[in-house]
């Protein structure tokens, strides 16, 4: 499984590079089959390529058909003037929901992954989809298009668990050097 990089850090706020159709090869399936797995084994259906730590404008996605979908270099061409509430999520941001609105259908054009250009027409959970993670590939967050306070207190959420990891991080590598520097006396004492 991949890394999925969380609220905080630098790459989810970054605007992507398009991907370059000599870039589209054997490595970018790859790496997009691992961010298929990565996102079912999260319990998502979309994950976009900064949440995996890569600056390139891709995701993947499978909406409530099962299809697997694969959107490299996409461009929403138009939307709807009909707007729907949904209650979203974000692997980058575990555990927080908010409703956000959205227009209710889209149509977006890309390329697939053998760089093969394509153009659909989404409704439903997948226009929903299509739209939260064209937003990562701008460096934008859900929680951006939501209220303010909501936001405001989710960054600072998750700064606190940045901290706290940090600091159990640092704890955990003192008590390992420690244990180290004791059998490492162990061994020393034991030869003389």
């Amino acid at each position: 499984m991949l890394k999925i990089y969380k609220l905080g850090e630098e790459v989810l706020r970054q605007n992507c590079e398009e991907v370059k159709p000599e870039e589209i090869n054997d490595e970018l399936r790859t790496l997009i089959k691992e961010m298929f797995l990565t996102m079912d084994e999260a319990n998502g259906v979309g994950l976009a390529a900064p949440q995996v730590g890569i600056a390139k404008r891709f995701f993947v996605a499978m909406a409530d058909d099962d299809v697997e979908r694969v959107f490299i270099n996409p461009v929403i061409t138009k939307t709807s003037s009909e707007l729907s509430e949904y209650e979203e999520g974000c692997l980058s941001i575990p555990g927080v929901y908010e409703t956000i609105v959205r227009p209710k259908a889209v149509t977006i054009s890309a390329l697939d992954m053998n760089g093969k250009p394509f153009t659909i027409d989404a409704e439903g959970l997948l226009a929903r989809i299509v739209q939260h993670e064209s937003d990562h590939l701008d460096g934008v967050l859900y929680i951006d298009r939501g209220d303010e306070e909501f936001k405001n207190k989710t960054i600072e959420t998750f700064k606190k668990r940045q901290a706290n990891a940090a600091a159990k991080a640092a704890k955990k590598a003192a008590k390992k050097a420690k244990l180290e520097a004791k059998l490492n006396a162990k061994k020393t004492n034991g030869a003389n």
